[in-house]
Parts: structure tokens; C-alpha cells; sequence
């Protein structure tokens, strides 16, 4: 069971963050709106869950577009989609009861009505009730699986990660060192540079907004890099694409610095490097891969209680800081996996 449950009140009526107009890009506090409706009732096969901790997390962005990529847009006026932690208050199912932990769809609301499928993991593990939203949610489990699975780091192989200090970067470079594979860290900021050496298992960390990014690459990694975990494509995907040596893997896992796909950005091309260099190049989404979900909690569980695994929070409280929390996530200002506490 979850450690460390904070204490949370159980209030009588339901306050939600609901999308109010659609966002020009990145989305803003002013995108939403704060409101209150009665306390919902789950229905026979549903449980009443209350909220701990919302997750703030960079694919809201597109969750909240008018464009849908793999999910359809949140309407307007409902609940704004989210990851969260919960308690079940009340259960009309028979596999979940008062007082289970789960991390799921819940929305950014005190209450959610949910489904069995709306649930991701069902905390378990002897771990803080944090950890399901950060080390054991999509965000470390995206790092464990992505890396594994389609990076595939081999011992002494050169590991490049961008966001590095990230709610997902910050587990690729600390899985990667944990599998014998030297990661380099890119980041934006001097302070996430420190943390990626000091903390998450960076052999180096390069501020890609002051270096020289194409030199520092090839400083780090003389013989090309091997596997680059890319998180924000654009033009640092377009340098370290350059680096790559002859049968390199790239994990694609997001796209953060690309401001709009409308119109379609231009850049160089790049199909002569895949064919010269033999790159393997693949996307992930954590929702291809739930089979494996739970056994990577446990093998995560494991690293972090072995000492090989650390995870920071970036912690915010209260309901209201949900509205511009998307904003201040682009804009790097926070240190570890954003969660808010509405309890």
C-alpha cells in the first residue's frame, strides 16, 4: 500500500477546471474557468474517487487543442483531461472498495465518476502516494518503457536526452546509466544542467540556450551518439540527428518545441542521414504499451528502493494553480514532475 497518504477533506460539492475557449498555442490561465457542481453519484459498475493530487503533464497542450493527435479534444466547458491520484470514497464495483489508491483519468476536479478503465495503476507499491503521479506514472513509466524497449541502450553505448532535467527526462538518463549506457543531458537552464550531473545520472548535462549545442555533442560523444531520447524536436532534434552514429535509435517522445503543426513547419531534410547513418527511428505513446505497465512500476519500485532511482516533486497547492500550471510547465520553471495538491 502507499505510504505517506496526506490528510484531505472530503467537501460537498465538486469544484472543477474547466476549458473555457480554445488555446492559441501553449495554454494560458486565461483558457480556463473555475466552477462548482453537485457532488457526482457513481452508478452500479462505477466508484466516487477523490482527488489528492493532479497531474500537470505537456500533452495537455494537445488534449486542449482544436486538432486531435491520438485523443480527441476536451470539449469546451467540461472538466480539462488529466492524469490524477485518488481515493475511492465510495465503490459500486466489486474489484475496488473505500480506500483503494488510484491513478487514473480523473480530471482536474475534487471528484471524478470512474470506470474501471478510466484506471491506469492501482497504487500498490510500498511506495509515497506522489510517486504514483510521477516515478510510477506515465511520466517514469514512459521513460522506463521508451528507453527499454525501442532505445534498447547497450553497456557503454552514448545516450542523449533533451528536456533532460524533465518529469521524463529526469528517469532516462538515470535508467540509462542504470543499464551501463553514458547519458548526456540537454536542457535550457543552468540550474537543470546541475541536477542532470549532481542527481539524475548525467555523465554531462549541456545548456543547449548558451553552448554551442553542435560542438558540445560532438564533445561528448566523439564516436556519435547511440540512442537520443528526444523530447522536443525542432532544430535540436535537427543537430543531434547530425551526431548519430551508423545504427542509431531515436526515440521520439515528443515535439515540445514545435510552437504549431498549422501549417507544417519546414526544416532540413532528413532522409539522407536515416539512410547513411541506418537509424532506427520510432515514436512512442505510453497508451501502445499498457500490457506492460504494471511490471514496469515494479521493476521502477525496485531501482527506486535499491538507490538507483531518485524522483523530485515540483509541488504546487490548491485547485486554483491548475489553471496556469500548463503555461508555467512550458516555460521550464519547474524542478521535478508537477503535481498539485487539492486536498
Amino acid at each position: 500500500m502507499p505510504t505517506d497518504i496526506p490528510t484531505y477533506s472530503t467537501p460537498g460539492e465538486n469544484r472543477q477546471v474547466l476549458l473555457a475557449k480554445r488555446p492559441a498555442g501553449v495554454p494560458q490561465a486565461t483558457d480556463f474557468e473555475l466552477a462548482s457542481a453537485p457532488l457526482p453519484k457513481p452508478s452500479a459498475g462505477e466508484m466516487l474517487v477523490r482527488n489528492v493530487y493532479l497531474s500537470v503533464d505537456p500533452a495537455q497542450r494537445g488534449w486542449a487543442s482544436a486538432e486531435a493527435n491520438y485523443s480527441a479534444p476536451v470539449p469546451l466547458g467540461g472538466p480539462m483531461r488529466a492524469l490524477a491520484v485518488g481515493i475511492v470514497q465510495e465503490s459500486r464495483h466489486p474489484d475496488f472498495k473505500a480506500g483503494d489508491a488510484l491513478y487514473g483519468w480523473f480530471g482536474w476536479q475534487d471528484y471524478a465518476v470512474a470506470a474501471p478503465q478510466q484506471v491506469i495503476h492501482r497504487a500498490t507499491q510500498d511506495l509515497p502516494l506522489t510517486a504514483f503521479g510521477s516515478l510510477l506514472g506515465i511520466n517514469g513509466v514512459t521513460a522506463y518503457l521508451g528507453l527499454t524497449e525501442l532505445g534498447r541502450p547497450r553497456e557503454g553505448d552514448t545516450l542523449v536526452v533533451s528536456t533532460a532535467a524533465g518529469s521524463v527526462g529526469s528517469f532516462v538518463g538515470q535508467i540509462g546509466r542504470s543499464l551501463g549506457a553514458r547519458a548526456i543531458g540537454l536542457t535550457g537552464d543552468d540550474r537543470k544542467v546541475a541536477l542532470c550531473r549532481e542527481r539524475y545520472g548525467y555523465v554531462d548535462a549541456v545548456n543547449y540556450k548558451t553552448a554551442d549545442l553542435d560542438a558540445a555533442v560532438a564533445a561528448a560523444a566523439p564516436d556519435g551518439v547511440n540512442v537520443y531520447f528526444d523530447n522536443t524536436g525542432g532544430s535540436i532534434l535537427d543537430t543531434v540527428l547530425r551526431r548519430m552514429a551508423v545504427g542509431g535509435r531515436i526515440v521520439q517522445c515528443g515535439t515540445a518545441s514545435v510552437g504549431s503543426w498549422n501549417p507544417l513547419p519546414t526544416g532540413p531534410r532528413n532522409e539522407r542521414e536515416i539512410l547513411t547513418r541506418r537509424l532506427g527511428w520510432s515514436g512512442f505513446v505510453i497508451f501502445d504499451h499498457m500490457a506492460r505497465y504494471a511490471a514496469a512500476c515494479d521493476e521502477l519500485t525496485r531501482l527506486c528502493k535499491a538507490g538507483t532511482l531518485t524522483y523530485d516533486i515540483d509541488l504546487a497547492h490548491g485547485i486554483e494553480a491548475a489553471p496556469g500550471a500548463i503555461a508555467s510547465l512550458y516555460a521550464g520553471e519547474n524542478l521535478g514532475k508537477k503535481l498539485i495538491f487539492i486536498g
